[in-house]
């Protein structure tokens, strides 16, 4: 055989005896003596994964007489850097230290110092689309999640599901060598496939990586979280006091990273660290708030919070020195010294804990980067620390919550005075607690408004360091060129040597839509002018484009806790267009729209043109009536449900939705000698949701109206020993889900009479004056004959709680409203008389 080696492009020509090479793959680099155990080669990636060689040796009738021959094992180009990409959740650009706020996180500092600083990347506004951004490369909307999972619709830029031919850097990076990984959060799952029924293509495992360990959907409880390894279901918390999410997640990284190591410490990794801070709920350890309550950053108020932050962000340079500062938005947010001595005390907690959740968060992500150091890899990888997904989260409203399910059922100015009841424990188990919205004004600085406002830059305006110590030589500088989170794909492919593949699966790509910054590491290249020149926002009606420095964004209409009520029917349309020069005004400040009316119009033309190709429409600004949206989730179409033995874990998305609708459950059970109790069956948990159980022998049917009230159906005695039918029947008044097709919300939450009944004689029945409209505890689960994570009513039981009686069967039948024409023509009136929002 002979090797012709032309610089990297190396091509390995052999005989075809020795080794025969499919038509559709070459080898890149051949390290090792070919054919032999230890041989390895770099492929092309045009084709993932690479198609099987051909066997290249020689087969003969007896072994002795044969030649042995192996594939070369498939490792990366030389070179390429391990990957440590890092992004928090629902934190602004002056949230760390890093960028300006008054919140330690030093291991951000610590990448920033030994890196660069990135002033001008950008997010989507929202959980879901930012991530599938940031793992495919490719916009939201192309990816499928023009919102998040919960609220996905069936048009192909909302369905929430990833396309085939827009696979992830995970598999890209798998099929090339790479050890593949992801902690933490993963809200790119379909709602309506995340139960153990599967299909798991679109877990992490099934988008390119080989290990997960984190959770499904929005948000999870840091203490009790819906835990996954892989698609398990795992409970490690169990008997474990003070056991924290965000420190167990770093503790498995850490494990993880050392195991790859240990095994093949040749092996490039990529590892995806997500975690759920700083989402609502805030959970931090006690020690974290502890520490920050004694820094007293909160005292003086989120208006001197908002003047400290700006002036430590000119200070750092980390904005241009003529930035300005808006006015407070009093119509919005009142000020701090107009809040009263209650209210102040409990925003300051608010606050403090929140602040705890960043800290704590940072800290643990700085002992995985301190891992890689001691394992020896630190020069050899690049750490991408992106601070959070979207802005600060306002979702708490004005006043905060210790429940942010309340917030999605549309609870959201509870009194302060009621909100005391949790000081004490605000950010233990006790609460899902989310802060004022007034603190996440203040950590977008120096720009306005939150997470979900897509058209102003303190919904997309995020704060990022990246720090590679054996490749980046200025450390500590700062770049300002234009980014998107779509861009990091293209840009770990160029660092890794790595082309982008043209088919995967036999299935042919998309182009990549993000464009590399790879070219910034370089110093001699910190001023020159951004290679990403065009891009588009939208989320839920709100719309912006950024085109070569200017910005076209319509005016917000909307806060993110106004979630209800008629949707702009029109927004495209339907709204106040202003126009910024963000060369000239850093924070969005000035509208010039009026000074520039041509330029309004170019760039709306523009803006269309650009949702066309990334599929925008059909635009919709609804936003809470998508989250009870019909959708293909495994019992759409059903209305009867047949269970004959426990069953955990069933997630909400995947399991019968009994709000909005009338239902019957009935429990065939037999009780054995000397009583039982138990769960017989229960969905959601202490913050919302409900539970049939036995209760000291008791039947109880039970509704958790968001940890504010809880409406009880109680029998009058125990049951005897032997076999009882237990039915609970729900009577709704309301028409359903039906009018939200004409943009009215009327059919949801409406009042409603359960009652209960044993061996077919009513035992007690309640009027429940309202009712969920919108969603239960969608991180706890639908169980059958126990109780995983947090219970409905703790003043009853505490889970597992498992029934103790036999559960011969148990039925569910949902018998929803069906609207009649004369309820289709009043509401086809409102719709028309209903003027929206512009």
């Amino acid at each position: 055989m002979k090797w012709r080696m032309p610089g990297r492009s190396l091509r390995l020509v052999v005989t075809a005896a020795v080794l025969a090479y499919s038509a559709s793959l070459e080898a890149q680099v051949v390290e090792g003596k070919p054919a032999s155990p230890s041989a390895t080669a770099t492929i092309s990636g045009v084709r993932l994964p690479a198609p099987d060689l051909e066997f290249g040796g020689l087969i003969k009738e007896v072994a002795l007489q044969s030649k042995a021959w192996w594939p070369p094992r498939i490792v990366p180009p030389k070179k390429a850097p391990n990957i440590l990409l890092i992004m928090t959740d629902d934190s602004g650009f002056g949230v760390p230290s890093t960028f300006g706020g008054v919140i330690p996180t030093p291991a951000m500092d610590r990448v920033a110092k030994t890196g660069l600083r990135y002033n001008n990347i950008h997010s989507t506004a929202l959980c879901s689309p930012t991530r599938a951004a940031l793992i495919t490369g490719r916009n939201h909307h192309s990816a499928g999640f023009g919102v998040i999972s919960e609220q996905s619709t069936g048009f192909p830029g909302y369905n929430s599901i990833i396309p085939k031919d827009k696979v992830t850097i995970g598999r890209i990076l798998k099929e090339n060598g790479y050890a593949t990984s992801w902690f933490g959060k993963d809200h790119n799952v379909p709602a309506f496939e995340a139960s153990q029924v599967g299909p798991f293509d679109q877990w992490p495992i099934g988008m390119g990586f080989d290990y997960f360990y984190g959770f499904i959907g929005g948000d999870a409880n840091q203490w009790q979280p819906n835990l996954f390894r892989n698609t398990t279901q795992i409970y490690p918390f169990k008997g474990e006091p003070g056991w924290n999410l965000v420190t167990e997640m770093a503790d498995d990284a850490i494990d993880y990273l050392n195991r790859i190591n240990q095994i093949q410490p040749d092996k490039p990794f990529f590892c995806y660290y997500a975690p759920g801070a700083t989402h609502a709920p805030h959970h931090p350890t006690k020690e974290w708030v502890d520490k920050i309550r004694e820094m007293h950053l909160f005292d003086a108020g989120w208006n001197e919070l908002r003047d400290r932050i700006f002036e430590n962000q000119k200070r750092l340079g980390v904005i241009p020195p003529g930035t300005q500062l808006e006015p407070w938005p009093t119509k919005l947010i009142k000020n701090w010294d107009d809040c009263t001595p209650v209210e102040k005390k409990l925003f300051i907690r608010q606050a403090e804990v929140f602040a705890a959740f960043v800290a704590y968060n940072d800290h643990e992500i700085g002992r995985i980067i301190q891992a890689v150091e001691d394992m020896g890899k630190l020069d050899d990888t690049i750490i991408i620390y992106i601070n959070g997904d979207n802005g600060t989260s306002a979702e708490g409203g004005p006043l905060g919550t210790p429940n942010e399910v309340a917030f999605f059922n549309g609870v959201n100015m509870m009194p302060v005075e009621e909100q005391m009841k949790w000081y004490d424990v605000w950010g233990s188990e006790q609460t899902y607690n989310h802060m004022s919205a007034g603190w996440s004004w203040a950590f977008d600085t120096p720009f306005t408004w939150f997470k979900q406002n897509a058209s102003k830059l303190g919904g997309v305006r995020q704060s990022m360091a990246i720090s590679w110590p054996g490749q980046i030589k200025d450390k500590g500088g700062l770049r300002e060129q234009f980014s998107h989170v779509i861009d990091v794909v293209p840009t770990l492919l160029e660092v890794a040597g790595i082309p982008a593949p043209e088919f995967v699966d036999g299935i042919k790509q998309t182009p990549m839509e993000g464009t590399s910054f790879a070219y910034t590491f370089d110093e001699k290249n910190a001023k020159e002018p951004s290679r990403h020149t065009t891009q588009y926002f939208e989320m839920m009606g709100q719309w912006a484009l950024y085109h070569e420095g200017w910005l076209l964004s319509t005016k917000v209409n909307r806060a993110p806790w106004e979630a209800y009520g008629a949707a702009n029917a029109d927004p495209l349309n339907n709204q106040i267009l202003e126009l910024y020069d963000l060369s000239a005004d850093f924070s969005q400040s000035r509208n010039i729209a009026d000074e520039h009316p041509d330029k309004v119009e170019q760039m709306k033309r523009k803006f269309i043109e650009e949702a066309k190709k990334y599929q925008v429409f059909p635009m919709d600004a609804s936003v809470a009536t998508r989250v009870v949206a019909p959708r293909p989730n495994i019992t759409a179409g059903r209305s009867e449900f047949v269970y004959t033995r426990p069953m955990t874990g069933l997630p909400q998305g995947d399991s019968p939705l009994l709000l909005n609708t009338s239902y019957t459950i009935t429990a065939d059970i037999e009780v054995p000698p000397g009583g039982a109790e138990g769960m017989i069956l229960t969905s959601g948990g202490r913050f919302a949701g409900y539970g049939f159980y036995l209760l000291e022998g008791k039947p109880v049917f039970l509704w958790n109206l968001l940890d504010l009230e809880r409406i009880k159906w109680e029998g009058p005695e125990a049951l005897k020993p032997g076999r009882h039918s237990l039915e609970f029947d729900f009577r709704y008044e309301g028409l359903g889900v039906g009018t939200l097709a004409y943009n009215n919300m009327s059919g949801l939450g409406r009042p409603g009479t359960g009652t209960l009944k044993v061996d077919g004689k009513d035992v007690a029945t309640k009027r429940m004056e309202k009712t969920l409209g919108m969603i239960l505890q969608w991180d706890e689960a639908f169980d059958i004959g126990s109780d995983t994570l947090t219970g409905v009513n703790d003043g009853d039981y505490s889970p597992p709680f498992p029934l103790t009686a036999r559960l011969n069967s148990m039925k569910i039948k949902v018998e929803r409203p069906q609207l009649s024409p004369e309820d289709i023509k009043k509401l086809e009136s409102a719709s028309r008389n209903n003027p929206t929002r512009e």
